[in-house]
C-alpha cells in the first residue's frame, strides 16, 4: 500500500470541534507537524474533511 504524508499548515482555533477530533485522529496537534500513513479509503475520508487545514503529499 502507498504511503502519503499528511502536514498541518493551518491552525485549528475556531474549527469545529469535529475537525479538531479529525486532526487528532490523524495525529496532529501542532503546526507544521508531519504524519506519514498509509493512502486507505478511511485515511483519505478523513484528510478530506480537513482538507483546507493540511498538504497532502506522497511518501
Amino acid at each position: 500500500m502507498a504511503k502519503i504524508k499528511i502536514q498541518q499548515v493551518r491552525s485549528r482555533i475556531k474549527c469545529p470541534a469535529v475537525q479538531k477530533r479529525t486532526l487528532d485522529a490523524l495525529g496532529l496537534h501542532k503546526m507544521n507537524a508531519v504524519v506519514e500513513h498509509e493512502n486507505t479509503g478511511s485515511i483519505m475520508g478523513m484528510v478530506r474533511t480537513v482538507h483546507h487545514l493540511v498538504k497532502v503529499t506522497e511518501a
